[in-house]
């Protein structure tokens, strides 16, 4: 996310774009090529890493030309961009960290305005809870709620007696969550809803009757087809329900792949049909905990499915070890894919952040850009560069690629490099391009490599251990010196 301040209400006219002097020709063709519907300028201010520029700095320093409505800082740069704003009377905000963002950063930028709502609830199950202690319950409680869950399933296990049941529902209706309880057990049932659950999972004819004690409550059922049986089975249970006035959610359950899979999912969309009024529930764990795929799109296809079918509630779960996210990746499907369907768009182009292991575009500079770049380089520092095919490090005076990346050794030898802290920061940074190469990524130096929703901070010391070949300070109130 880029700290911002409000944007109006109308397009951008006129943009402002702030840049170091090394960046410019870079920034200037990649304007050239976006065929912005504003007008743009650039303004290279005088330094030459753009990065190491703060927002105080720039506000002392900058002028605006007429008729900017917006000026766009290097998402790398230290401050509160309010600095600036308030000095120039003008919008400003962080880009992107990495100038070749620039176009996707404004092809993003209405969608972003009105993104985010979503209709599809999440319960999120704590596997046999019976075997946890209330504070790991607790703590699992909590790390559901803070990821998206919007129900806390209590996971209870046949055969396994649950005397804690009451004070554990109890404990978390008190701390504010809205709770479930997934068992067939009509004991179970009367206990935690007595204890202030909403939701049973599940109900059918075997275990009907603990349904009662929800009548003229707001309490909620599941209600599946028996055992083995086919759709005809709800009719008596939703007749019962009705009667009852107990409300539910059908849940025609979907069967892991090789178990009729396919034929699950085809039972939901006569469900629809059937019942076109009824809320859904599906449990979208029994896919992604029973197929060993990264969950990331299992869990977005899922919820596109229920997002068309007018499914409107998700149970899921993090058992197995790459379903771990699960939560928090609903939580961004569902965002996603309600604006798909109610906007009649693509599921692309606004949200990135389930695009894990590969990304959504590589970005890199041709050796033509690259030789460019080091003519206008002055100082012995190193940066490194990554494409689709290799690694380029250079400074002042070397330009070495790599293809191969059993050269990377071979390539760091021809670096040079004596002093040990140095050798280690290009030892890391080599890792980190080469990674980004085999897994078609997009690097940038210093910077974490994108990992979607995973993504984690940039390593934000990382140009003190870089710049140990020349010291590095950032620009005072009173110096435009050539870094």
């Amino acid at each position: 996310m880029t700290d911002q301040v409000a944007r109006p209400a109308t397009p951008w006219r006129r943009v402002l774009f702030v840049t170091g002097r090394l960046a410019e020709p870079a920034l200037r063709r990649v304007l050239a090529e976006m065929d912005a519907e504003f007008d743009c300028d650039v303004s290279a201010m005088g330094i030459t890493v753009a990065a190491l520029m703060t927002t105080d700095w720039i506000a002392q320093r900058l002028t605006v030309p007429p008729r900017t409505d917006l000026v766009l800082i290097p998402g790398l740069c230290e401050g509160d961009p309010r600095a600036i704003a308030d000095r120039v009377g003008v919008v400003v905000e962080k880009g992107p960290k990495d100038l070749r963002e620039i176009p996707a950063y404004f092809g993003a930028a209405a969608a972003r305005q009105d993104y985010g709502a979503w209709d599809i609830e999440i319960v999120a199950e704590i596997n046999n809870a019976p075997r946890l202690s209330p504070d790991e319950i607790r703590a699992a409680a909590e790390y559901f709620r803070e990821s998206g869950a919007d129900l806390i399933d209590i996971g209870c296990t046949p055969g396994l007696p649950f005397p804690t049941l009451a004070d554990v529902v109890g404990s978390l209706v008190a701390a504010g969550m809205r709770v479930s309880v997934d068992t067939f057990d009509a004991g179970e049932i009367r206990t935690a809803v007595a204890a202030g659950a909403e939701l049973v999972l599940s109900v059918n004819g075997s275990n009907l009757e603990a349904a009662r004690d929800l009548a003229g409550t707001r309490g909620r059922v599941v209600a599946v087809p028996e055992l083995g049986g086919a759709l005809d089975t709800l009719d008596p249970i939703l007749e019962a329900l009705d009667k009852w006035r107990v409300g539910y959610l059908v849940d025609p359950i979907l069967e892991p792949i090789g178990f009729g899979f396919m034929k699950s999912l085809e039972r939901y969309a006569e469900v629809r049909r059937r019942y076109p009024a009824a809320p859904m529930l599906m449990g979208i764990g029994n896919l992604t905990e029973l197929t060993a795929a990264d969950s990331t799109g299992v869990n977005a296809l899922l919820v596109a499915i229920c997002q068309e079918l007018g499914v409107r509630a998700v149970l899921t779960t993090e058992v197995i070890p790459w379903a771990r996210g699960a939560v928090r990746e609903v939580d961004i499907a569902r965002r996603l894919m309600h604006y798909a369907v109610t906007r009649h768009t693509i599921p692309k182009g606004v949200d990135d952040r389930l695009v894990t292991v590969k990304d959504p575009a590589i970005l890199a500079f041709t050796q033509e850009e690259l030789r460019a770049l080091q003519a206008q380089i002055t100082d012995p520092n190193f940066r490194i560069f990554a494409d689709r095919e290799g690694i380029t490090v250079l400074n002042s005076e070397r330009f070495v690629r790599a293809t191969d990346p059993a050269r990377i050794a071979e390539l760091f030898a021809e670096l040079d490099v004596a002093e040990a802290t140095h050798a280690f920061y290009l030892g890391r940074e080599l890792a980190r391009a080469s990674l980004a190469v085999a897994l078609g990524k997009t690097y940038r130096q210093e910077g974490a490599l994108s990992w979607g929703y995973l993504t984690p901070p940039d390593d934000a010391g990382a140009d003190r251990v870089k710049l140990t070949q020349r010291a590095a300070r950032k620009p005072s109130a009173g110096s435009d010196r050539d870094r």
